[in-house]
């Protein structure tokens, strides 16, 4: 199933797409990486979604990711006695320590950092921002606030505190409960909410010891702010536009989208665009011309990823949504004036073999009709660099782990296939030519660019590109390299 783009659909499994089934619908209509939400289902439910993507994974014959998306730590407000209340504009209204029901005018707030956090002049939001509260004074005891918005406030509802870095921790305990239930599962990725500072992926690195890539959500200002050294902790950031959304002015929204996406271009860090993509397909089996507008905007931009939230998991065209997002990123990357937009800030090299290799790939593939840049890699290092620089030509990702393989499917432009292990650049260039066959890339007799390393099977040694012709291929050296590939759903 070789993919015609090579922006990446992040879908999200949930009531409406948790049957083998369905989930096999997604995956043929476009979905390449699927996500599990832990802030709903429980363990049973994601274990369930878990097996039916790999029995997918199986049957359509590529590799498909599997990401897990951490529920964070949950700032809420208590309980009312009667259920809720109704507040004014201009009334003032109080958080305090007091644990017993709330009023009109006062509520339990059971989380001291934020006392300790909020200065007067700061604000808090209520209910994603359906409620706005400016902060009078602070003791250790109560929060004195003038609201800002009228509107009814009831039991549990969630807190922002936007303009105050909180010393929180970013796991809480159900997120390490849920953590060590999903690596024992096998998943390829794990997604941070909340993240505030690089101190919380580094955190969170240390109790997932490499047995998953980890992905920051960028959700709140403070991690805006801090996003050079995020990004240099982990392994890709989701640009979460919902909750910055709640958090920051709607209007400074775009810009910080864009700004991400090109410091994550420029660092080689995939990043995904994600929340309310295709949101009137919960319940129309059409989306609105803004929001296809909204995807063809990550595209022109050069996004890794585009994702389905609700759309895909729990509304009424979970497939026609992931369907359409295909369509539309489809039709925007056949644009002559997409890759001018996208080409338009240029990735940054550092003075090493595997840039320069990339670099001289990126060129290649504008001089010569490649038919594709063909990586063998046992980290996924080489392939994730080359796919940094947007070459013309598809980046087919040659590795012996299956891992590295499903990883790679939220990556630009990469197609991935199991290979046996090589030991000579003969064996290298056979195996990616017959696996270049398999997926179509060698059609019209175009050319291959192979990029490798000596010692093979070391990583961080790219050092090697050759471009191949397809008269230089006898039958005997593709036969021989027929039993070397496979699809990660084959072997796995």
């Amino acid at each position: 199933m070789q993919r015609s783009r090579a922006t990446k659909i992040l879908a999200t499994l949930g009531p409406a797409s948790s049957t083998e089934a369905v989930i096999e619908s997604l995956a043929r209509a476009g979905a390449d990486v699927f996500r599990l939400n832990f802030s709903h289902g429980s363990h049973a439910d994601h274990a369930a979604r878990h097996a039916a993507v790999r029995a997918v994974e199986a049957k359509v014959g590529r590799p498909l990711g599997i990401l897990i998306d951490l529920q964070g730590p949950k700032l809420r407000v208590g309980a009312f006695s009667n259920g809720k209340e109704s507040l004014e504009q201009g009334q003032e209204f109080c958080f305090d320590c007091r644990n017993d029901a709330g009023d009109r005018t006062r509520v339990y707030l059971p989380h001291p950092e934020i006392f300790e956090a909020l200065q007067p002049g700061h604000h808090l939001l209520v209910d994603d921002g359906k409620l706005r509260f400016k902060v009078l004074t602070v003791s250790d005891q109560a929060i004195k606030t003038e609201v800002l918005v009228s509107g009814v406030i009831s039991d549990r509802k969630g807190v922002s505190v936007p303009e105050a870095s909180l010393s929180i921790a970013a796991l809480s305990k159900k997120d390490r409960d849920d953590l060590e239930f999903g690596l024992s599962l096998g998943v390829d990725w794990v997604a941070l909410s909340f993240v505030q500072r690089a101190q919380d992926v580094i955190g969170a690195r240390s109790l997932i010891k490499g047995r998953a890539a980890v992905m920051a959500k960028i959700e709140k200002p403070q991690a805006v702010e801090n996003i050079a050294s995020i990004i240099e902790v982990v392994d890709a950031i989701m640009v979460a536009r919902g909750d910055l959304g709640v958090e920051m002015p709607p209007e400074d929204v775009p810009l910080v989208q864009k700004r991400l996406v090109r410091l994550s271009r420029d660092a080689g860090k995939p990043v995904v665009v994600a929340t309310q993509m295709l949101e009137s397909m919960i319940s129309t089996p059409t989306p609105t011309r803004a929001e296809a507008s909204d995807v063809a905007t990550a595209v022109y931009d050069g996004a890794d990823a585009v994702m389905l939230s609700a759309e895909s998991a729990s509304g009424a065209f979970p497939v026609d949504a992931v369907s359409m997002m295909a369509r539309i990123i489809r039709r925007t990357e056949a644009d002559p004036l997409q890759r001018q937009l996208m080409n338009a800030v240029a990735a940054q090299h550092s003075a090493n073999p595997t840039d320069a290799i990339g670099a001289a790939i990126h060129t290649v593939s504008d001089v010569l009709p490649i038919g594709a840049a063909v990586t063998y890699t046992s980290s996924g290092a080489t392939a994730l660099r080359i796919s940094r620089v947007r070459p013309r030509s598809p980046i087919l990702s040659l590795t012996p782990n299956v891992e590295v393989a499903r990883r790679l499917a939220l990556a630009w432009g990469v197609s991935s296939r199991l290979s046996a292990g090589a030991h000579s650049i003969e064996d290298i260039v056979a195996i990616a030519s017959e696996a270049a066959q398999v997926e179509g890339l060698c059609e019209s007799g175009r050319p291959l660019v192979v990029a490798a390393g000596v010692p093979f099977g070391k990583p961080g040694s790219t050092n090697l590109m050759r471009i191949v012709w397809p008269s230089e291929l006898d039958a005997d050296s593709t036969d021989s390299a027929v039993s070397k590939t496979s699809t990660a759903g084959a072997s796995s």
